[in-house]
């Protein structure tokens, strides 16, 4: 079997099952015994036991062949000899114990072109789309529409609030006496204070009452003896 379909079924059968960090090398100008080595990693005994399962009936059913299987019974790192390519599939603490990559990983191959598989006549030919279907229609290129903005108006100025002429206050002419009428209330209040008594007038203090007499009081020098 052609090596490069063999290293892209390997890493079909690996990614079916899930397994982890999967990575490929030549190993050409290492040894003369393999052309290929893969490394993987599975979380439990039970993982690594299918995907070393998954690559073994993945490889038969193409056609290739399959030499020998180890490490079955632990699970802990299961080898699957395909002649012409090696897989070791092993649990993450046993894979950082041994470091397999820095023995062989010299020329890593790109997945991508492990992966590169041919076409078939029915991928190759363009897929028929109903024709009532948007996706059908070719895509008219858009244009783009310039958008002109308005030029702005100036807002008109508002006329300024004319003021009203103050009102003028006018004096009431001159010598022109106006009478006011007084109220009833005030009328009959009036009318009631004349129908009062007068009032006693206080008597008079006695014009005769003589005032007090002064005392005059005359100093007498004394003459010396």
């Amino acid at each position: 079997m052609d090596i490069k379909k063999l290293q892209s079924l390997v890493v079909d059968a690996l990614e079916d099952v899930k397994a982890q960090d999967i990575v490929l090398f030549d190993t050409t100008h290492l040894t003369s015994l393999f052309d290929r080595i893969a490394i993987a990693s599975g979380t439990s005994n039970r993982q690594t036991k299918a995907l070393a399962a998954s690559v073994r009936d993945k490889v038969k059913e193409a056609g290739g062949d399959v030499y020998g299987m180890e490490g079955e019974d632990t699970g802990e790192w299961v080898l699957v000899d395909l002649g012409d390519m090696i897989v070791h599939i092993m649990q993450a603490p046993i894979r950082a114990y041994y470091r397999l990559e820095e023995i062989w990983g010299d020329k890593p191959v790109k997945l991508g072109a492990a992966k590169r598989a041919k076409k078939t006549d029915a991928d190759a030919a363009p897929k028929k789309t109903s024709g009532h279907l948007a996706a059908s229609k070719a895509a008219v290129e858009a244009t783009p529409v310039v958008e002109k903005k308005a030029p702005a108006r100036k807002a008109a100025a508002k006329p300024a609030a004319e003021k009203k002429p103050a009102a003028k206050k006018v004096a009431a002419p001159a010598g022109k006496v106006v009478k006011v009428a007084k109220s009833k209330s005030a009328t009959a209040a009036a009318a009631e204070l004349k129908k009062l008594p007068p009032k006693p007038k206080a008597p008079k203090a006695a014009a005769d009452k003589e005032a007090p007499a002064k005392t005059v009081i005359k100093r007498v020098k004394k003459v010396a003896e």
